[in-house]
């Protein structure tokens, strides 16, 4: 019987990573402009599940007195950063782009 060789994880992971890039990449470049706004809020949706797990990263550790390694609270504080720019980002253009369909006031 042949042996199976146990694939490193890191590799499984690295490769379900670059492919989830390629297919990203290809999916948003194939976006019409008229789909961009419903788009947009649902990334929204996704950043908001990415603050929670981030907000999860920082304060588990702080509210149970844990000292827990640092990078893992660090990253959390980059992930919430970058997570609320993207959400307010969101909102800001979806209002623009809501604002060009509304009636100009004389």
């Amino acid at each position: 019987m042949h042996e199976m060789a146990a694939v490193d994880p890191f590799v499984f992971r690295l490769s379900i990573f670059v492919l989830a890039v390629f297919v990203g990449y290809y999916v948003v470049w194939s976006v019409t402009p008229a789909l961009h706004t419903p788009l947009m809020s649902v990334t929204n949706a996704i950043s908001s599940v990415i603050v929670v797990g981030a907000l999860l990263a920082v304060g588990v550790a702080l509210a149970t007195n844990d000292q827990g390694p640092v990078w893992s609270r660090a990253l959390g504080c980059v992930a919430l950063v970058f997570a609320s720019i993207n959400i307010f980002g969101g909102f800001l253009v979806t209002q623009r782009m809501l604002a060009m369909y509304q009636k100009k006031k004389k």
